[in-house]
């Protein structure tokens, strides 16, 4: 009954949107509040094994070397490198750039979270039964590896003087 009620709650709010607050000028690209409602609904398919995530390519690169220099000698390449990373990590760390973060869109995020992946039982060994729980740490590893790369191409983009903004 109650729990019910918040449940009803949490999902309204994340499918109709909570109260948006001033936006950065330039603010990094987010997903919007039916996407995450989607992905937290979604999560006991995960959990199943259902439906998994691919690794995109070039992150699985990454995590063969992520500090190899080849095929990034100029700065043309290098940015190229970067952006493909952008692709598929998301923005960058940007100097100077407030982090606006929505407390009650947070919470009411991490409430229905919470009431989701409690649906199922055992979720943890479930998650290592199905092969979830693998396959979570691979795309784990390989964001890491990405990450490192990014850094890595970017500083090697400052070194040789490059003037490409991302």
């Amino acid at each position: 009954m109650k729990v019910e009620r918040i449940f009803l709650s949490v999902v309204g709010a994340l499918l109709i949107g909570a109260p948006a607050m001033a936006q950065p000028t330039n603010p990094p690209p987010r997903p919007s509040e039916r996407d995450r409602a989607q992905e937290i609904v979604s999560q006991p398919a995960r959990d199943l094994g259902m439906s998994r995530s691919d690794i995109p390519p070039v992150l699985v690169a990454a995590t063969e070397d992520p500090y190899s220099v080849r095929g990034v000698g100029t700065c043309r390449q290098l940015a190229a490198a970067i952006t493909e990373l952008n692709g598929a990590l998301g923005p960058d760390f940007v100097v100077g750039r407030d982090a606006n973060e929505n407390r009650t869109e947070k919470i009411v995020e991490a409430g229905g979270r919470t009431i989701v992946n409690s649906v199922i039982p055992f979720r943890s060994l479930v998650r290592e039964i199905t092969g979830a729980a693998p396959a979570k740490r691979a795309l784990d590893a390989a964001v890491d590896a990405g990450l490192a790369r990014r850094g890595f191409l970017r500083g090697l983009h400052r070194k040789q003087g490059c003037r490409t903004t991302f």
